[in-house]
């Protein structure tokens, strides 16, 4: 049977839900999963799960659990990648409270801006490691990356690693069901076309039947029926006339229209969570140690004083219940919405499957650079993955587009090169920042962050 590896797999939500999805197959149901972590008792904890999600299915994997990153890959078939470098603290914290001085603030901070600017910087090094130790342990894995900044990432290893990589994310098919909600139609009776890239692709085509279903769209706009969580997209929707995938949290913080010091109306305006990221670590840290408790029968009255912790963070209010509801079901397995398992089934079946993956342009999108890293439907058989070629963006959307993947070359330059003149460039380039920061405040915030990351970070010269 194949191996599967899954590194970083103290990430014990998401590898839970990724382990229900594999081993729910029953050609994969048998496969040998190996769990890495560099934090032991995560790792523990992670065992604990796959042992119970493989009861629950009747599946009968052979699960191993090393801290043994070569071990764990030797001989993996394929390899997922959830790590997170730098953790919640210090890294996270510094990425947020550092700009937060010059005025600079942030939802997300994990695929562009200056945060994402900086998450890459110090994940690239990581991934590369990891990626040399597969050339060297399973140099035909397929390695499957969910680690953000997704396309800073997947470029950087598409130019200095001979493994193969496709990045996953969750947002197109996300969306395609926020908005079937919407619209009142049944998201698996919709047909579209999405493409772009991670976190800023666009559907160009929204169908059922092939009846074009944008003017349902307009109609939550005209009728005043757009969601108050979902205002940023929606905006830009009606300004481009095509609705872009990442969340609206997301998508406020690559462009410059909707977070600025002086404009405190915007925020209200378009409802846009500040720090949300920080409130949501804070969260999943608490949930944590909740979940460690249940394992030892936690009561109700824990629980729900967990609640009472919870909601007393400024959170989105969604988040406080869906982290603890992530915990309480992990005695439920039920399929998720993710391409991992379903890419691995097929190539070892055969059977075919349309799902969007991130990989090198190639040409696939002509009106972006070639050597970037694009979002765009694929087909997945026994042959691999097969990205689809989309021809040329309406020239707008490939206009904004390309604001992001200015920032975002510049930043896997650096990360390959070494040099520090690339962060200063793509903090200057970076859409956000560039409207909030004149040109010696973004040097001297990018002097304060290297300074702040210390040993998380290699040396620039």
């Amino acid at each position: 049977m194949r191996k599967i590896t899954f590194i970083g797999a103290g990430s014990t939500v998401f590898a839970a839900q990724l382990l229900g999805d594999i081993l729910s197959l029953p050609e994969l149901a048998g496969s040998t999963v190996s769990l890495h972590d560099i934090d032991p008792e995560r790792l523990r904890q992670t065992e604990v799960v796959a042992h119970r999600t493989a009861q629950l299915l009747d599946a009968h994997p052979t699960i191993e659990a090393t801290a043994d990153r070569r071990a764990a890959l030797d001989g993996a078939d394929y390899a997922i990648n959830m790590v997170q470098v730098g953790g919640y603290e210090p890294a996270t914290v510094t990425d947020f409270e550092i700009p937060k001085r010059y005025g600079l603030r942030q939802t997300i901070g994990d695929t562009l801006g200056i945060g994402g600017i900086m998450r890459g910087l110090r994940t690239i090094p990581v991934l590369l490691e990891m990626c040399r130790d597969m050339e060297q342990v399973c140099p035909d894995v397929l390695h499957l990356n969910y680690v953000n900044p997704m396309a800073m990432n997947c470029w950087a290893l598409g130019r200095a690693s001979s493994i193969r990589t496709v990045g996953l994310c969750h947002s197109v098919q996300h969306t395609a069901g926020e908005l079937a909600r919407d619209i009142g139609v049944p998201v698996e009776e919709i047909d579209y076309q999405c493409a772009g890239i991670n976190h800023m692709a666009f559907y160009l085509r929204f169908e059922r039947n092939g009846q074009d279903l944008y003017p349902l769209i307009r109609q939550v706009v005209e009728e005043g029926r757009v969601p108050e969580w979902n205002r940023v997209r929606y905006e830009v929707f009606a300004r481009l006339g095509y609705f872009v995938t990442e969340s609206s949290e997301h998508f406020s913080e690559y462009v410059p229209w909707f977070i600025k010091r002086d404009r405190p109306d915007l925020i209200e305006r378009y409802n846009i969570p500040l720090d949300e990221y920080l409130y949501r670590c804070q969260a999943q840290i608490k949930a944590w140690d909740y979940a460690q408790s249940k394992m030892e029968n936690l009561d109700a009255a824990s629980e729900e004083s967990l609640r009472e912790v919870l909601s007393g963070l400024p959170l989105m209010p969604t988040i406080a219940e869906h982290v603890i509801g992530a915990f309480e079901t992990m005695d439920q397995v039920a399929p998720s919405a993710e391409y991992a398992a379903l890419i691995v089934h097929s190539m070892e079946t055969g059977e075919p499957r349309a799902v969007n993956c991130n990989l090198p342009n190639n040409g696939l999108i002509d009106n972006l650079p070639g050597d970037c890293i694009v979002e765009v439907p694929c087909l997945v058989d026994g042959n691999g993955v097969q990205p689809t070629r989309i021809g040329p963006l309406p020239p707008h959307l490939a206009a904004l587009i390309q604001t992001n993947v200015n920032v975002q070359g510049l930043t896997v330059e650096a990360a390959l090169t070494s040099k520090r003149e690339h962060i200063y460039h793509a903090a200057m380039l970076d859409p956000h920042t560039a409207a909030e920061l004149d040109l010696d405040q973004i040097w001297n915030l990018v002097d304060d962050l290297i300074e702040a990351h210390g040993d998380w970070l290699p040396d620039y010269s």
